[in-house]
């Protein structure tokens, strides 16, 4: 009888510390960018983002006497006096959409490529064809793209899609738009799924470590997608065994009630 008291005892003990370890979490799972005091220093280079079909762009072109670019401009809303600058939904109504053949079609100007160009790319070539065709004196021209998104799935705070009319937006910056990672995201583990010229690209993103920070992958690009995974701890949550801890705690509750049914 005092073997089988003591088993019992023994038992229970093995089934608590079990739970309690598995329920455990580490602060390296936890910590974003650990160690970044170490991170080599480097200049930031931006990502160059090429304009894609279905794009909306607000195109705005200036010059040194204002009143002759008004005629190469959209009226935009709010500048017939009838209020203030409209939202970003009625801009987008008023930008230029890039077709499926990478065209926009701008007011005198015509048919314009936009293929294989960054935005900054586009600005330059514009006011080059404005100035050698003797159109503006002195031309401007500031582009915005308007309907650039991307979408978070997963254990964050508020999954969606998101948009964002920044030139440069980086991951942490997206994840925080989502309102960050839940205590039961994998930060060692994030997906990222992009699409480049038509080929689709996945990537994985440690949010523990800084090796990420100077690479492509720090900076979004539009119709970005990141899935945070949910860790073992949520896995295990969710009635599954997730390990080798998981079944030996299985067993032991196992071994706990046999000794108390053969007392």
């Amino acid at each position: 009888m005092k073997l089988i008291k003591l088993g019992k005892k023994i038992s229970v003990c093995i089934v608590i510390f079990l739970g309690l370890l598995q329920s455990c979490t580490y602060k390296k799972d936890i910590l974003y960018f650990q160690k970044i005091d170490k991170l080599k220093q480097e200049e930031v280079e931006r990502p160059t983002i090429l304009i894609q079909p279905n794009d909306i762009l607000s195109i705005t072109i200036s010059a040194l006497v204002p009143e002759s670019a008004i005629a190469y401009n959209k009226q935009k809303p709010g500048q017939n006096g009838t209020g203030q600058q409209g939202s970003i939904e009625l801009l987008k109504i008023q930008g230029y959409l890039v077709d499926n053949n990478g065209e926009i079609r701008l007011p005198v100007l015509g048919k314009v490529a936009t293929k294989d160009k960054s935005i900054h790319e586009l600005e330059k070539y514009l006011i080059n064809l404005l100035e050698e065709e003797k159109h503006l004196v002195e031309p401007s021209v500031d582009i915005r793209l308007l309907n650039a998104k991307f979408t978070v799935l997963g254990e964050v705070s508020q999954p969606g899609t998101y948009t964002f009319t920044e030139q440069t937006l980086s991951i942490p910056q997206a994840l925080g738009y989502a309102g960050d990672l839940t205590i039961n995201g994998k930060r060692k583990d994030i997906v990222l799924i992009r699409e480049v010229q038509g080929e689709r690209k996945v990537y994985a993103i440690d949010l523990t470590k800084t090796n990420w920070i100077n690479k492509e992958t720090y900076y979004i690009q539009p119709n970005d997608v990141l899935v945070v995974n949910p860790n073992s701890a949520k896995v295990k949550s969710a009635g599954y065994l997730g390990n080798v801890s998981s079944l030996v705690g299985v067993i032991s509750l196992l071994i706990s009630t046999a000794v108390l049914l053969t007392r």
